[in-house]
């Protein structure tokens, strides 16, 4: 298995010098550890229905950290594109991976925050449709000059942006089922767009909110719809998750440390019962059984949400999870 790890991209209130000092720290670190990549979250309006923070702009803050690091990839799980234009959007990621050597992963979604796609000037209804025109476009203009895309939402005409890039970046789509809660903004279920916009690409990021058995029977309808298309192409299969490395073998106390870490991050819009069927909980012996279990039953490459920017917090998932499980 590889492993990523999320930026602190989180906003707490520290001091914005320190933040972002640490930020370049975490960055390194993690580079020098061994992760394979960086990932960071996108939300351009707070929402505050999930997460007691807002997030610095994903892709800037890409950029930024592309320069302090040399070799570890960069990852966007997930880019809300039905927000975003084709061409600025080419552009942005274009140059990103222009500078930093081709290490841009394009992990897309529709994203899911009502009041986000207004402030961008659409409706959530059409998400689905321009995530669709966003990402043929953007791959067209990565690929060539004089560009002519004739979409419902967006239209070009002998458009070229540069620079184009060889290779194109491996797009890896987010979506698929997830446990069912009555907070929760999205149905359950594999949406049927969804399953071809994954199939089509070149991975998949199973949903957070995912538990193994869920991933297990997603993958089986991607692996379906892979083999119905004659898709034969490398493909990933990811999974992103929220984590609080926490040794000792007092449970109670551990739980108890978790807890307050996520408080920190997450909302209590779902209870605490909810977030341990889904996110990666427990004792360090606990937290190595649930990756074991997303190790049997196909992820191949896990995303690690860290909850801090703290470096200890990335030694200890070196310790306990990069060195068991890591490639």
């Amino acid at each position: 298995m590889k492993f990523g790890v999320f930026l602190p991209s989180f906003i707490q209130g520290e001091p914005q010098d320190q933040h972002a000092q640490r930020l370049r720290d975490f960055a390194r670190h993690a580079e020098s550890l061994g992760f394979d990549s960086l990932w960071i979250t996108d939300h351009i309006v707070t929402a505050h229905r999930f997460y007691r923070v807002s997030w610095l702009d994903a892709l800037i803050t890409l950029a930024h950290v592309a320069a302090i690091t040399e070799r570890v990839r960069l990852g966007t799980s997930i880019l809300i594109l039905p927000v975003r234009t084709p061409a600025i959007l080419a552009k942005e990621i274009a140059t990103l991976a222009y500078l930093s050597g081709n290490r841009y992963i394009y992990g897309i979604g529709t994203g899911w925050y009502g009041p986000e796609f207004e402030a961008c000037g659409v409706h959530k209804p059409e998400r689905g449709a321009r995530t669709d025109e966003v990402l043929d476009a953007t791959m067209a203009l990565f690929a060539g000059p004089d560009v002519d895309f004739d979409g419902r939402y967006y239209r070009l005409e002998n458009v070229t942006v540069e620079p184009h890039l060889d290779p194109l970046p491996p797009v890896w789509v987010a979506g698929g089922s997830q446990l069912p809660h009555e907070q929760s903004p999205e149905k359950p279920e594999m949406h049927p767009n969804v399953l071809r916009r994954i199939a089509e690409s070149d991975g998949w990021i199973a949903r957070t909110t995912a538990p193994p058995e869920l991933i297990a029977s997603d993958l089986a309808l991607i692996q379906q719809a892979r083999r119905d298309m004659g898709q034969t192409k490398p493909f990933t299969i990811a999974q992103e998750n929220f984590v609080w490395v926490e040794e000792g073998n007092d449970r109670e106390a551990v739980i108890a440390e978790q807890q307050r870490r996520f408080a920190g991050v997450v909302s209590a819009e779902r209870p605490w019962e909810y977030l341990t069927s889904v996110y990666i909980t427990g004792t360090v012996d606990e937290i190595q059984r649930q990756i074991q279990t997303r190790v049997d039953m196909g992820i191949e490459y896990m995303m690690l949400h860290t909850l801090t920017p703290d470096l200890e917090q990335l030694d200890l998932f070196n310790k306990h999870i990069l060195e068991p499980f890591g490639d």
